[in-house]
């Protein structure tokens, strides 16, 4: 079954589970936040997709999206000076993009068909406790390596690879595939390569990197 969904194209990944604050000053999705919080668009969500290439700002300037994206829920909406927002969001399903509209309203419409995860195998299950301690563990050694201190992590499942990812510097592209991975085994294996990889560079340049995919883009200021 397919929905349609409002769009808000960015150039970073948002993860379920995880808080996504924004900064709205285009007059299109000045428009889509209105719309939200009147009701014109039910449930009070909308989908953020990365933009594959392209820039954030300006119509027309995302000229590729990937096609696995995150429902926002809009918790709060603090109206400014000159009709700009700041928005409070949190990440709910993922869905896979099925076509683009760009005619019927002021900012992208999408029809998606919502993404759930794959039902792990007996002897996988058994096996997600194991995964959870090393993902874990993981991560705290990021955080070492990061020179921060290593937070308590509550998220448990599901969620937890979404977590820990949220709380370290990935690149985009490692969040693009967390978000189309659909095994929460492979998931938990993704989150701490990456975390062992990322914190083996901070330990050799003695220093965070930005990322390097940021490195193409424009100022993030949504």
């Amino acid at each position: 079954m397919t929905t349609t969904l409002p769009l808000f194209p960015l150039g970073t990944v948002l993860l379920p589970g995880t808080s996504l604050p924004l900064h709205v000053f285009e007059p299109r999705y000045r428009q889509l936040t209105v719309d939200l919080v009147t009701g014109q668009l039910p449930n009070q969500s909308f989908g953020v997709v990365a933009i594959r290439q392209g820039w954030e700002v300006g119509p027309g300037n995302a000229t590729a999206l990937h096609t696995v994206g995150c429902e926002a829920l809009l918790h709060d909406a603090k109206p400014l000076p000159d009709g700009r927002f700041d928005l409070s969001c949190r990440g709910g399903r993922r869905f896979r993009l099925v076509s683009v509209d760009t005619e019927s309203a002021p900012y992208l419409m999408g029809t998606v068909e919502w993404v759930a995860d794959v039902a792990s195998p007996p002897e996988v299950a058994e096996m997600l406790p194991l995964l959870e301690e090393r993902a874990r563990a993981a991560f705290s050694r990021y955080r070492r390596a990061a020179f921060e201190d290593d937070p308590v992590v509550a998220a448990e499942g599901e969620a937890l690879a979404y977590s820990l990812a949220n709380d370290c510097l990935l690149t985009l592209e490692d969040r693009q595939r967390l978000l189309e991975e659909r095994s929460e085994a492979r998931r938990l294996r993704m989150v701490r390569r990456a975390m062992h990889r990322e914190a083996g560079i901070i330990a050799a340049l003695h220093a965070v990197p930005a990322p390097l995919a940021e490195l193409g883009h424009l100022p993030h200021r949504n």
